[in-house]
């Protein structure tokens, strides 16, 4: 008896053998039931007489679990925004296992603990959906990676990585670094100057994540905000605007606002505070002794008072604070230096010994009053001390009020006024008196002795009639001034330039003098006019 394959496919042929004498059939090529779950093999057999008969065999494949299961992404939503709500589908994944029955059943989780999980729809797909919140500012980016395992014995398994990144949106405002901020400056500071800095983080990408700068609108008293302080928008860095005065204000607060550029925008903002530090800008001023309008402050001392009386207090103060405003006060100029002393600080004036009748009764004390700055700045005063026991002994305060400075420097004044008040009075009365001789000339000149016309006469004075002594070409006119009993000549005048010759002088005898005396009424005093 012969075996042998009857009309089976050169692939069969190569997966099987037959052994022509015992009929045994062999597998000599590979199997693969996710290929041929089965074979269908037809076969003869023919005896020596050549009579043959046919049969068919079927050899089935059993499958064992030799695939591993197949994982596909079908889809996935990449980025996804950090705001989704739970529950949020990201992907779809389908799971292939070319195994059967239980073999091919795969069971697909999730290997870390991320916010995501894989729900089953439909056969062998799966839903990758969100647990929870998720924030990019925590975790930006994740690695998902599936494990998709069969139920062979033993199981199989695959691995799937699944890179996903969280997109960002605005949802964090800028944070400042410090709850509150505060700086010193220095008063008459230059405008301009740096004051602080202050910055804010935004954890947002890009430019849900720039901050923005900007003063909130205030006021320091009175006066807007933005009038003393600036703020570069960009690095955060305050500037003054101007010069501060530690005596005006000693310190303010302003809000500054950090706002991110994202849409919609978010903000915070910080209180600064501005302390001003003093400088010696001050100088100290005196309270007591002082000048008021026009008149001085006088301390009068007893005759009486004992060494180490108080007579006064100078009272001082200084707008400076700190060291700064620590004053003190020093003699630096006395009438007598061994007769008063001033309290280094107290500014108490007292005497030193008793007080004697040598002493002067008047004594002036100049007092400088310094403060601790650096450089330290000081003031005078002057203090008026009257030795007495009564103001009335004093016959001139105000000599006491003037020190040798003050009165060569009033001298001076006076000298001046007067002396340019004379020159004034000079001038007006030349002038007048000049403008008055003017109008009492004759207008006419003669060449001979003419009376003079009464109307051109003073009031007060008598003509004197008679030949002159002169020549024709002189005139002149003789004045007696009633009451006068003297016979002097009191004014001559000539109407030409030239003198009189030496041998044409008037004469006139006393006898003369005493006829024209007897012709008034009374002594006459002679004014003599030549003309």
């Amino acid at each position: 008896m012969a075996y042998d394959f009857d009309h089976i496919s050169d692939e069969d042929k190569t997966v099987f053998s037959m052994d022509r004498k015992t009929g045994l059939i062999k597998v000599i090529g590979a199997v693969d039931f996710e290929e041929v779950p089965s074979f269908e093999l037809r076969i003869k057999a023919k005896d020596g007489l050549g009579l043959a008969s046919y049969a068919k065999v079927i050899v089935e494949i059993t499958d064992i679990n030799d695939n591993a299961p197949v994982i596909y992404l079908k889809s996935l939503t990449n980025p996804i925004p950090e705001n989704a709500s739970p529950g949020t589908e990201v992907g779809i994944i389908n799971v292939q296992d070319r195994d059967s029955e239980n073999n091919g059943q795969v069971r697909c989780s999730i290997q870390q603990n991320v916010p995501f999980k894989l729900v089953p729809s439909i056969k062998n797909y799966y839903s990758l959906v969100t647990t929870g919140e998720l924030d990019r500012e925590l975790v930006s980016d994740y690695n998902i990676t599936i494990a998709a395992t069969d139920e062979g014995s033993p199981p199989l398994s695959s691995y799937k990585t699944i890179q996903l990144s969280v997109a960002d949106i605005n949802d964090n405002p800028p944070v400042f670094m410090e709850q509150s901020y505060s700086a010193q400056m220095t008063e008459n500071n230059k405008s301009g100057s740096s004051v602080c800095s202050v910055t804010a983080r935004d954890p947002d990408w890009r430019q849900n994540g720039t901050v923005i700068y900007s003063l909130l609108p205030g006021e320091v008293n009175g006066v807007p905000v933005s009038s003393f302080l600036s703020v570069n928008g960009d690095t955060g860095v305050i500037h003054a605007v101007r010069s501060f005065d530690y005596e005006q204000f000693r310190s303010f607060e302003v809000q500054v606002l950090a706002r991110d550029n994202g849409s919609p925008p978010l903000s915070s903002n910080v209180t600064v505070s501005v302390f001003i530090t003093d400088v010696n800008d001050n100088s100290p001023q005196i309270l007591y002794p002082a000048l008021e309008g026009n008149s001085f402050m006088t301390e009068l001392v007893p005759k009486a008072a004992h060494g180490g009386s108080l007579v006064s207090k100078v009272i001082a103060v200084d707008a400076d604070s700190g060291q700064n405003a620590w004053l003190s006060y020093h003699i630096v100029k006395s009438t007598d230096p061994r007769l008063f002393t001033i309290g280094f600080h107290s500014g108490e004036i007292r005497t030193q010994r008793d007080i004697s009748e040598s002493d002067s009764m008047k004594q002036n004390l100049i007092v400088a009053v310094k403060d601790n700055g650096q450089p330290s700045l000081s003031a005078t005063c002057t203090m008026y001390l009257v030795i007495s026991d009564n103001l009335a002994e004093v016959p001139e305060l105000k000599d006491i009020y003037f020190d040798e400075n003050n009165s060569k420097l009033t001298s001076y004044l006076i000298i001046s006024l007067v002396s340019v008040s004379t020159f004034f009075l000079t001038f007006i009365i030349v002038i007048l008196a000049v403008r008055f001789c003017r109008r009492r000339k004759p207008r006419l000149l003669f060449d001979g002795a003419v009376a003079i016309p009464s109307a051109y006469l003073p009031p007060n004075y008598a003509e004197v009639d008679g030949a002159g002594t002169l020549r024709s070409t002189y005139n002149y006119d003789a004045y007696l001034t009633t009451g006068s009993r003297t016979s002097d000549f009191k004014f001559v005048t000539s109407y030409i330039d030239n003198t009189l010759p030496a041998d044409q002088t008037l004469r006139k005898t006393p006898t003369d003098f005493a006829e024209e005396l007897d012709d008034s009424d009374g002594s006459s005093e002679l004014y003599l006019v030549l003309k």
